[in-house]
């Protein structure tokens, strides 16, 4: 049990981190593309915009994984 904590909270801060690196990327994504994008997903309902952000978001956190997995 004791030598099971200190992986378990080294894991869980590096998925806080990664979470937070995603987050922010997404953001940054969301600010460089033209137009709002959520609002093209929810409100106007565009599957191609949200089939584009969901590869994003799927690049992003293969992106993120590997530089936290080294």
């Amino acid at each position: 049990m004791i030598t099971t904590l200190p992986v378990l909270l080294g894991t869980l801060l590096y998925a806080v981190i990664g979470i937070v690196v995603f987050v922010a990327g997404f953001f940054i994504f969301d600010l460089l593309t033209p137009g709002k994008l959520w609002e093209d997903i929810r409100i106007k309902q565009n599957v191609a915009v949200a089939q584009f952000a969901g590869a994003v978001a799927i690049g992003f956190a293969i992106i993120v994984a590997a530089a936290i997995h080294g």
